[in-house]
């Protein structure tokens, strides 16, 4: 007979265990973490407490992300905020670099509006193939110079298309020293609010 079989049966025939409780509470089995052994409930309590530890572990991280996720959204609203005091194209632009900054504390970040710098074909084709942002370790393209004398330190990367009208106006990159600050597999959903919000703002004034 197989083990299977055994597990079967017991999961099927729930009588047996008070058929032979006497039998079970003189069952010994091996300790999971040493050499002795140990009755069947105590095995039992063993298994209810790694579920305890695993349940409260899992209420930790929730708890952990609902701040981290809050704490976001109220930089968010910050953000925003300053956006809406800016006058004039040229302090929108001011306002979403220095906030960033400031907010987020992105240490880098470039903003270009294609209607003022048009870029390179090679950037135009970049910034409208990719609707939602991306994440990179290498600078795409000629885009590294955006950041000037900072650029050869530079290890990770964010592009954020700024699109109205289902047209690219324009890409806000934010950038890192720390090769672990933006990684392609990192959750994009703030990143499009901010691009949003920046796309939002500029546009009326183009």
């Amino acid at each position: 007979m197989k083990a299977e079989d055994v597990a079967n049966y017991l999961q099927n025939n729930p009588d047996f265990y008070e058929a032979y409780a006497q039998m079970l509470a003189d069952v010994v089995i091996p300790h999971p973490y040493g050499g002795r052994t140990i009755s069947l409930s105590e095995r039992q309590m063993l298994t209810l407490r790694e579920r305890v530890k695993e349940l409260e572990k899992k209420l930790h991280d929730l708890v952990e992300f609902a701040k981290e996720n809050d704490g976001l959204q109220n930089k968010l609203h910050q953000f925003t905020l300053a956006l809406l005091g800016a006058r004039g194209l040229a302090a929108l632009q001011d306002a979403s670099v220095q906030q960033l900054r400031e907010v987020f504390a992105v240490p880098h970040a470039a903003i270009r509006l294609w209607k003022e710098l048009p870029p390179s074909t090679e950037v135009l084709a970049f910034a409208d193939t990719h609707t939602q942002p991306v994440c990179l370790h290498v600078a795409a393209l000629d885009t590294a110079s955006w950041f000037g004398e900072a650029a050869p330190h530079l290890r990770s990367f964010a592009y954020l298309p700024l699109r109205a009208n289902n047209q690219t106006i324009g890409m806000l990159i934010i950038a890192s020293e720390d090769a672990k600050r933006f990684y392609p597999e990192m959750g994009t959903i703030f990143l499009q609010r901010i691009a949003d919000l920046v796309a939002a703002s500029v546009h009326p004034h183009l």
